[in-house]
């Protein structure tokens, strides 16, 4: 017994072939989705900008629904082709452009340009920690997966409701809760990337980008309108 014990104790405890290949995979994926998110945040920044300068009028919001989820849509079918890499290309552009007439707006106002800027350094703030304290702790937030989602339902509805009948104080609670949803997906969304819950880099650089996206409006908006702009 004792010399079985012993052999036991020598033997040493390796991890399977696929077990040790989930850090490599969520690695590659994670580098790959990081480049391509900055290269699409810079397309992004450059069509808001050719709408800024175009002085282009605010979309209808139907029409920016059916663009977003229709781009989406096209996204998700060819997200394993490299057409895919077009189809997210032009989904980030297109809401690069509807950004731009809402940044018009709000650097015509007074301190607009304060906002502004302080909206944008407060995402990449709030992206940079999460993010990165999610790569570094290596700790798995799958189980606020199903809480998120109909957390942003939740959120989603209530800003149709705030819009259709008017209601600021709804879209300024619509705001600030999305702001605490979207820090959430962040942490999520990296660690299924890290952790090999996502593997396609193409859906998770649109899950990212559409979270980093939503989290710049909702910060302008409460910005807007503690400084008395909105």
């Amino acid at each position: 017994m004792m010399q079985r014990n012993d052999l036991l104790a020598k033997t040493p405890i390796t991890l399977t072939d696929e077990q040790s290949a989930v850090p490599a995979v969520g690695n590659k994926v994670l580098r790959n989705t990081y480049l391509l998110l900055s290269m699409t945040l810079l397309f992004s920044a450059l069509t808001a900008g050719v709408a800024m300068a175009l002085n282009a009028p605010p979309l209808h919001w139907l029409i920016t629904l059916g663009g977003y989820f229709g781009l989406l849509f096209v996204v998700t079918r060819l997200r394993d082709s490299v057409w895919g890499l077009a189809a997210v290309f032009a989904l980030t552009g297109f809401l690069g452009y509807t950004l731009g007439p809402i940044l018009n707006f709000y650097l015509s106002l007074p301190n607009g340009s304060q906002v502004v800027m302080t909206a944008l350094a407060g995402t990449g703030a709030i992206f940079l920690a999460l993010s990165g304290y999610a790569v570094v702790s290596r700790k798995d937030f799958s189980f606020m997966g199903s809480f998120l989602m109909v957390g942003v339902l939740v959120a989603f509805l209530a800003g149709l409701g705030a819009m259709l009948f008017s209601i600021p104080a709804l879209s300024l609670a619509v705001s600030a809760m999305f702001i605490l949803l979207m820090s959430g997906m962040i942490l999520w969304q990296t660690s299924e990337i890290i952790h090999g819950g996502e593997t396609n880099y193409i859906m998770a650089t649109v899950s990212l980008y559409i979270t980093i996206f939503n989290l710049f409006i909702s910060l302008l908006q409460i910005l807007g309108v503690f400084s008395g702009d909105d």
